[in-house]
């Protein structure tokens, strides 16, 4: 399972259980659709640093990384090379 089918099934299985029919592709905005809030980011942040063995600086918890399945992925991959 590559890391977009991982965070897809975590946010499928861990943040859409109140959110009845909602579906996310690759580029949902997880707070302009509701499906995350400032809590759900930090179960999110937690996730990726213990799924994929990363350390997330606080300076890094913005929107344009944990906004969307592809930004995501985009994230990590980088995050990945730099380690």
């Amino acid at each position: 399972m590559d890391a977009r089918e991982e965070i897809q099934k975590y946010i499928a299985e861990n943040l859409l259980f109140a959110q009845g029919d909602v579906t996310v592709d690759d580029h949902t905005s997880f707070l302009n659709e509701g499906i995350i809030d400032s809590v759900g980011v930090m179960d999110l942040v937690l996730f990726v640093e213990e799924r994929f063995n990363l350390q997330v600086p606080d300076s890094d918890v913005t929107r344009e990384n944990f906004d969307s399945v592809a930004s995501l992925v985009r994230y990590i991959e980088t995050r990945s090379l730099l380690n």
